[in-house]
C-alpha cells in the first residue's frame, strides 16, 4: 500500500496536480509517520505557493532540525513571505567553517570510492566489500547534505542582499559555490549582479573545484566537470581574456551541439555589444526573440541595441506589446523608458526608468538609464547620486564609477573625475571607453604625454578586441589633439585625416586639419580643409576666422606671429574642448544599458 501512494502521490506531482498529491501525501504519512513523507508534504505546500502552511506543517512535526533539507526548506519559505530576519534564524548568519574545509576532499574520495567499485577492486573478504559499500552510501548521503548545506548559503545571501548587505552577500554566493561547485544559482547571483570585478570573477573560476563532479565513470566525471567550467566560463565578463571566451563558446558550439542555445547566444550577443557591433548583435538577439518573444534576459541588451541604432519604431512595437502582456516585469517598463529615451522626452523616460528600478531594486539597466537621464538634462547632481547608488549596488562594474567621472568631468571637477576613472580602472583596465575617458582628463591637466599614451592603449585595447574602429573616433581624435598641443604636427595630421578617412565628416575635426596645416606652413592645404568644414557647417565660426587668417597669410606668404597662434590655440581649445564632450556623451550613453557587467 505504501509504495502503491508513493507512486501515486509521485505521478500527481508529475502532472502538476498538487491537490491530489497533497489529499494522497497526507494518507502516506498517516500510514508510516515517516520524516522523508512529511518532508515531501510540504514541499508540495511550498510547490502550491502556500508558504505559511508549508512551513507550520514543519514546525509541527518538529522537521526543522531533523536534516539540512527540511531546514532548507523552513528558510526559503521565510524569505517568499520576505520574513529575512526569520530566515536568518534558520540558517545561521556565517558559514560553518568545516564545510569549506572538508567538502572537496570528501567529494574526491566518494570520486576515488566508486570509481574503484566500478572497476572491480575489491580486497579479501566479503565483510571489506560489505563495509566499502556502507561507507559509500554514507559518503553519497553527506554529499546530499553537503548539496543542502551550499543552498542555504546562497539563501543567507539572498537575505543579506535584501538587507543590503551586498559584501556579506557575495561572499555567502561565494561560499555556496565552493562549497558545491554545481550550485549555478548562487554562481548567477554572482555574474549577474557584478559583485565581482572582471578579475575577481577569473580568479574564483579557477579556484573551484570542477573536478568535485561525479558522474558513473572517472572519464565522464572528467568531462563534466570541463563541459561545467566551459559553461561557467560563458557567464564571465567579456572586458576581459576574450579568446578563452570564444574557445570556450567555440567548443561548447561543436562538441555539445549548444550553438543555437539561447544562453550561448547571449554570451556572444554581448561580446559583440562590448566590441560595438550593434548591428552584429542586434541579429543575434532578434533571431532568439522571434522564437521566444519572451525570454526577458535578452531584453536589456536587445533594447540598448535597438537604442544605440536609433530603431525607434521597432521600441514602439515592442514596449506597447510588453506593456499588454507583461505589465509585472521590470524589463517591460524598462522598454518603454529606452523608447522615451530615444525620442528625447527625457521625463517620461525618467519616470519609466523609475518603475522599472521600484519594481526590482537589483535591477542594473534601470538604475543606469535612470541616472542617464539626469546626465542628458544637465542635472549633474543627482546624476552623480544615481550614479553612486549604482556603484553601491553593483560593486564589481565600472561602469558607474566611469560614468560619475564622466560627470565631474563636464562639472570641471579634474580631481574628482580622475579619483573616479581610477577607481574604474582598478576593476577593470581593459575597457577602451573608460581609457578615452582618462586620457582627456589628463589632456585637461596638460599632462600630454600621458594622455598620449592613453589614447593609443585604447585604440590598441579596440583592436585587441575586434571593436567597430568608427566606434573609437572620438578617441583617435582626441589623440590628435593632444599632439596638436604637443606639436607633433604630422603625427596630429596623420590622425585627424585617419578619423576623415573613416567617414565622420566633423566641422572641427577639418579645423583641427586646418590649423594643423597651418602651422606646417601649408597655407593652401588649410584654406581647402577649412572651406571643407565651412561646407559640412556653414556656420561654424571657428572655421570662418582661421580661414580668414588662412587667407591673410596665403596672401602675404608669411609666417605667424607667438602671438596670433596662441590667440587660435585658445579658441580651438574651447571649441574642440566642448566638442569631445558632446562627442563622448554621445558615444557613452545607454551604450552599456544591458551590461553591468
Amino acid at each position: 500500500m505504501q509504495k502503491f501512494l508513493g507512486n501515486w502521490r509521485q505521478d500527481a506531482i508529475n502532472k502538476h496536480q498538487y491537490d491530489s498529491a497533497i489529499f494522497i501525501g497526507d494518507k502516506l504519512l498517516a500510514l508510516t509517520n515517516d520524516p522523508n513523507d512529511a518532508f515531501w508534504l510540504a514541499q508540495v505546500h511550498f510547490s502550491t505557493g502556500n508558504y505559511s502552511r508549508a512551513l507550520t506543517f514543519l514546525e509541527k512535526h518538529k522537521l526543522i532540525s531533523h536534516s539540512p533539507s527540511c531546514r532548507y526548506l523552513a528558510a526559503h519559505c521565510c524569505i517568499k513571505q520576505s520574513k529575512y530576519e526569520d530566515a536568518l534564524a534558520t540558517l545561521g548568519d556565517k558559514t560553518p567553517a568545516h564545510l569549506l574545509g572538508n567538502t572537496n576532499k570528501s567529494r574526491r574520495k566518494l570520486q576515488h570510492a566508486s570509481g574503484n567499485a566500478r572497476n572491480g577492486v575489491h580486497r579479501k573478504g566479503g565483510s571489506r566489500a560489505e563495509k566499502r559499500e556502507r561507507s559509500e552510501e554514507r559518503e553519497k548521503e553527506h554529499t546530499s547534505e553537503t548539496k543542502y548545506e551550499a543552498a542555504m548559503c546562497y539563501l543567507r545571501g539572498i537575505c543579506f542582499a535584501k538587507q543590503n548587505s551586498y559584501d556579506r552577500a557575495k561572499e555567502c554566493y561565494m561560499d555556496a559555490v565552493r562549497i558545491d561547485v554545481q550550485c549555478f544559482e548562487a554562481f548567477d547571483q554572482l555574474m549577474k549582479n557584478s559583485l565581482l570585478s572582471p578579475d575577481e570573477e577569473w580568479a574564483f573560476l579557477e579556484s573551484l573545484e570542477f573536478d568535485s563532479i561525479t558522474t558513473d565513470g572517472t572519464d565522464t566525471s572528467q568531462e563534466a566537470a570541463q563541459f561545467a567550467k566551459m559553461l561557467y566560463t560563458t557567464r564571465l565578463s567579456k572586458y576581459k581574456n576574450p579568446a578563452e571566451f570564444s574557445n570556450a563558446v567555440e567548443s561548447l558550439s561543436q562538441h555539445y551541439n549548444l550553438d543555437s542555445n539561447p544562453d550561448l547566444l547571449l554570451s556572444k550577443a554581448e561580446l559583440l555589444f562590448t566590441q560595438c557591433r550593434f548591428k552584429q548583435a542586434l541579429a543575434i538577439t532578434s533571431s532568439v526573440l522571434d522564437t521566444d518573444q519572451y525570454n526577458f534576459s535578452f531584453l536589456p541588451l536587445h533594447l540598448a541595441c535597438l537604442h544605440e541604432l536609433h530603431q525607434t519604431n521597432t521600441l514602439f512595437l515592442l514596449s506597447h506589446r510588453l506593456a499588454d502582456l507583461h505589465p509585472d516585469e521590470p524589463a517591460t517598463w524598462l522598454a518603454v523608458g529606452v523608447y522615451y529615451l530615444s525620442i528625447s522626452q527625457i521625463a517620461e523616460a525618467r519616470r519609466f526608468f523609475s518603475k522599472a528600478s521600484m519594481m526590482n531594486p537589483h535591477f542594473g539597466p534601470a538604475w543606469i538609464g535612470f541616472a542617464h537621464t539626469f546626465a542628458l538634462e544637465g542635472e549633474h547632481d543627482q546624476a552623480v547620486s544615481a550614479y553612486g547608488t549604482a556603484a553601491r549596488l553593483f560593486q564589481g562594474t565600472h561602469l558607474p564609477q566611469l560614468f560619475l567621472g564622466m560627470q565631474h568631468l563636464q562639472l570641471n571637477n579634474m580631481t574628482l573625475a580622475h579619483e573616479y576613472l581610477t577607481t574604474a580602472h582598478n576593476l577593470c583596465c581593459t575597457d577602451p571607453l573608460l581609457l578615452n575617458e582618462m586620457g582627456v582628463v589628463f589632456y585637461h591637466l596638460d599632462h600630454l604625454a600621458e594622455a598620449v599614451h592613453i589614447f593609443h592603449q585604447a585604440l590598441a585595447i579596440a583592436k585587441e578586441i575586434d571593436s567597430d574602429p568608427k566606434a573609437w573616433l572620438a578617441t583617435r581624435a582626441n589623440l590628435g589633439h593632444a599632439y596638436r598641443r604637443q606639436h607633433h604636427w604630422s603625427l596630429a595630421l596623420t590622425e585627424f585625416e585617419e578619423v576623415l578617412r573613416q567617414g565622420q565628416r566633423d566641422a572641427q575635426i577639418f579645423s583641427a586639419k586646418g590649423i594643423v596645416l597651418l602651422e606646417m606652413g601649408r597655407c593652401w592645404d588649410a584654406i581647402v580643409a577649412l572651406h571643407e568644414a565651412l561646407a559640412v557647417s556653414p556656420q561654424d565660426p571657428v572655421a570662418t576666422d582661421l580661414l580668414v587668417r588662412a587667407l591673410e597669410e596665403n596672401a602675404t606668404e608669411q609666417g605667424w606671429g607667438h602671438e596670433e597662434g596662441d590667440r587660435t590655440n585658445v579658441v580651438l581649445e574651447e571649441a574642440f574642448g566642448a566638442k569631445r564632450e558632446e562627442m563622448g556623451k554621445r558615444r557613452t550613453l545607454l551604450n552599456h544599458l544591458g551590461l553591468l557587467r
